[in-house]
Formats: structure tokens, sequence, C-alpha cells
């Protein structure tokens, strides 16, 4: 039976984790939040408040963490992941973080012996729950083969990207497009609004035409025409658009890092840090269909 240590029991990290446990797997959790620890116990996933112990004899550790700033300090600092795990553990972050704290990350566990790799993932809380996530992994293709049946029990997608951080690179492309492609589904059915085309028949004609995208067919920000997305309950996440601003920023950073031109993901994190600003960084981020109509 495969040991894991889990780090990161959060919204996300807690039902990945008990997803690995239903699975077969033996589980022990980790968070600094006691909270967190008391939800995971209660919900039968054994725990310990001690990082040390939840990697000490694991055979592969997974962290799902807020930031890069938290990724570097549960491997790197002093007692952290690094200074724990057993030589020939398999490491794997899904934290959306930076790519260059992904590749620092992976290059000191490779100096330390240890097999790394960063896999994001796509699929919300929703996904997590139903282990439907989408993995996007970065590192060395020996190290995937060796996660990847761990992976496929928390996710419908593992896909092996390419070399250390590009599963970071996929995430941050991904969801900008996401957000880019959110607020232009927003935009079309506010104006089908003011042209008197209900938002039913538009999403009919357009479901069906070159405007379908994921934003629209499987969460339109309108209520009705797709029961499961969270307009229908009130823009509850979800995806929050703190994420989503998150995820924003980290695009805009990378661009501006590698001199790339992202005009329309600029933007988008403009509308979305405006949003935030108005204190609904807690809804989903299809709420800011409120914005753009100017109903806050």
């Amino acid at each position: 039976m495969t040991r894991i240590g889990f780090v990161g029991l959060g919204n996300m990290g807690l039902p990945m984790a008990l997803n690995l446990r239903k699975a077969g797997f033996a589980v022990r959790g980790h968070d600094l939040v006691a909270a967190a620890r008391e939800r995971a116990e209660a919900a039968g996933l054994e725990t310990v408040e001690e990082l040390d112990r939840a990697v000490a004899d694991a055979e592969m550790v997974i962290t799902m963490l807020p930031a890069g700033p938290q990724v570097r300090e549960v491997y790197l600092a002093d007692g952290g992941v690094l200074d724990n795990a057993p030589r020939g553990a398999v490491l794997i972050d899904c934290s959306t973080i930076d790519v260059e704290t992904a590749r620092a990350v992976h290059a000191a566990a490779r100096a330390r012996g240890l097999a790394m790799l960063d896999a994001p993932v796509s699929g919300g809380v929703a996904g997590a729950e139903a282990a439907s996530l989408t993995f996007m992994v970065g590192g060395e293709a020996e190290v995937f083969a060796r996660a990847e049946p761990v992976l496929r029990k928390m996710g419908k997608a593992v896909i092996h990207a390419g070399a250390a951080g590009t599963g970071q690179a996929a995430k941050i492309c991904n969801n900008m497009m996401l957000g880019i492609q959110m607020i232009s589904v927003c935009e079309a059915f506010l104006l089908a609004e003011k042209l008197g085309l209900a938002a039913d028949k538009l999403f009919e004609i357009s479901s069906r035409s070159s405007g379908q995208c994921w934003s629209l067919t499987s969460y339109c920000p309108v209520p009705g025409p797709v029961p499961a997305a969270p307009s229908n309950r009130d823009y509850r996440p979800g995806f929050t658009a703190a994420m989503m601003l998150k995820d924003l920023r980290l695009a805009q950073e990378t661009a501006a890092a590698v001199g790339a031109a992202t005009p329309l993901g600029a933007e988008a994190c403009q509308l979305y840090a405006l949003f935030a600003a108005a204190g609904k960084e807690g809804l989903d981020f299809s709420a800011i269909i409120k914005m753009i109509a100017g109903r806050l």
C-alpha cells in the first residue's frame, strides 16, 4: 500500500486526500490550521500536527497550498519537506504558483536526490470532490510515469506538459483564457438583453456555433441555461473571483518576465481587481457579470 503524505487540507486539498484514501492509499494529512485538521479527522482522514511526521516515511508527498511563498516555505525551510522526505520519494506540488518558484523548488529537490513534479489542477472544488480534476504536470517523464496512477485517482485527465515548470505554465495560460472568455460571455449576454434576445435563445444558438466555450456551455453566468452553474445558486463558488484574480496576476507577472504581449489578459486582470475591490472576491468568478451590468 503506497504511503502518501498530503500537505494542505483546505477546500481543494481535503477532497483530493479523501479520494486517495478511498482508492486504498495510506494517507496521512497535515495542515498548519487546526480547524482544517479537525475537518479532515471528522471526514475520516488521519492527520498529524507536525509536517515532518506527515512526510518522514512517505513514498509520495502531495502539496496543495495557497501560493508561491507557502510552497517555498513548506519545501525549502528548515524542517520542511526536503529535509524530511525519504530518498526515493516522489514530491508533487498541486498548488497554482509562479513558474520561477516551481522551477526553483524542483531544482532544490533534485539536488537532494528527490524526484519532483509541478502538477496544478483545473476543475475547482466540484472537480476535487468528484475526482474529475485535470492535472497539468511538469517534470521528468520517468517521474510522471510513477505518479500518474496516483494522480488518476483524483482526476479524469492527467497530462504531461513537459519539463519542470510547464505544468504551471499550462495552468497560467489556461486560466488567463478562462478569465477572458468569461468576461466575453458576460458581455454577450448583457448585449443580447439590451437587444431583446432571450438568454436561453442566445445560449441555444451560441452553444452550437462559433461562440461556444466552456464559460458558456458549462459555467453560463446567467441563471437558467446550465442548471449546475453557480449563477443558479446566487454565485456561490465554484471558483472564487479572488482565485481568478490570483491566477490572472500570475499570468501578467509571467508575461512581463518573458516579454509576452497579453493585452486582453491585462484587461481581464484589471476588471477582476475592480470586482474584488468592491468586496465581491468571495463570489464565484462568473458573478463579474453583475459588475459589468452595473448591478453590484
